[in-house]
């Protein structure tokens, strides 16, 4: 679930790589997308629109590509629960999961190399600040879940126990951020911290070596450790700052692909937001699609995931998916507070509702 631990996006070279493609392509950049092979607006077959939906058994389907931020795990579940009980298809399309590897999702939905994508808001402001034109277009999660986590005898219960403690990360400026921001609240001195990166060990190893505390999403590795019975300490983020309360994950899509798919976008949203429905409603049953279709998963620890993390989805929002522009605009104002953004946030541009289906 360590949507963190692909290690956070170049997004200089992210954005080097995106216009040498636009210029390559030339005139042909919009026959790039995959969703063009056997399908979409490039042969001439007419996109999926909600008036068409109930016919899209009686037609060929659109191809699309949608590719994750990380590992499958519980945040995914809507999506392999729309793919694999036809609601994707009901909606006439034939979706292709697949992971970033080292490129990212991001990257990877920018230059047109998949029609959809897995992100998180900090992800999707950078690369917008960048000139990278992904938008969100659903919250997947409707609050962040994620916080520093650590075994209870390091006796670490507020971000002032950081003081004189090792964190272990992936050597973002934004995780040296937080911890100063959430330490700053309390008065606390942030240099007294020492960082260290644990690439890709796991957690539970990192904490029994040389780290005392790390950042993780509750839903996944926090109930891992429930299962372990391993106890924790969690300073979550939102405890100590709304700007921190952002969209971690999103779906994503290029501007492009609004532009010229607008009907193939809202019926992927579409079937996204039934996936994610049936799981808030069955967290069971979605729980065993999920086991299915990635057996190397951890059943038991899918199960218990997924009971926890189904509740969290749609939360108080009054509909699965729902963004609001004051979250964006907070943790935009956020990242530029903290030096982590060039210049402001064109807020409008990096989200949209439009597509979501109405309640």
């Amino acid at each position: 679930m360590n949507r963190k631990g692909s290690k956070v996006l170049n997004f200089g070279i992210m954005l080097v790589v995106f216009m040498l493609v636009i210029a390559g392509c030339g005139a042909k950049a919009g026959n790039e997308a995959p969703a063009n092979t056997g399908s979409g607006t490039g042969n001439g077959q007419q996109q999926p629109n909600d008036g068409e939906a109930g016919q899209a058994e009686n037609k060929p389907l659109t191809k699309v590509k949608l590719v994750l931020d990380w590992a499958p795990n519980t945040n995914h579940t809507g999506l392999y629960v729309a793919r694999d009980n036809g609601f994707f298809k009901n909606h006439g399309l034939d979706v292709e999961i697949i992971l970033p590897g080292d490129a990212g999702s991001d990257k990877m939905v920018a230059t047109g190399a998949a029609e959809f994508g897995v992100s998180y808001q900090e992800g999707v402001t950078q690369a917008r600040i960048q000139g990278v034109p992904i938008v969100s277009l659903a919250a997947v999660i409707q609050h962040n879940t994620s916080g520093f986590a650590s075994p209870v005898e390091k006796n670490i219960k507020t971000p002032k126990d950081f003081e004189g403690k090792t964190y272990g990360g992936w050597g973002s400026p934004a995780e040296e951020a937080i911890i100063e921001s959430l330490m700053s609240e309390q008065g606390a001195d942030a240099s007294k911290v020492t960082n260290v990166s644990i690439g890709d060990v796991d957690f539970f190893t990192a904490v029994k070596r040389n780290i005392d505390f790390a950042w993780i999403y509750y839903a996944w590795t926090g109930v891992e450790a429930e299962l372990r019975g391993e106890k924790l300490n969690m300073v979550y983020l939102t405890d100590y700052s709304d700007k921190l309360d952002y969209y971690t994950p999103v779906l994503t899509t290029s501007e492009k692909m609004i532009a010229d798919n607008k009907a193939l976008v809202e019926a992927f949203v579409a079937g996204a937001a039934e996936g994610y429905q049936f799981a808030i409603e069955h967290p069971e049953d979605a729980a065993e699609v999920l086991i299915k279709a990635e057996p190397d998963l951890n059943a038991d620890l899918v199960r218990a995931s997924q009971k926890w993390l189904s509740p969290k989805y749609q939360d108080d929002a009054p509909r699965w998916g729902e963004q609001k522009r004051e979250v964006w605009e907070n943790y935009a104002k956020w990242m530029l507070d903290h030096k982590l953004l060039e210049q402001e946030l064109d807020v409008d541009k990096a989200f949209t509702n439009e597509f979501l289906p109405q309640g």
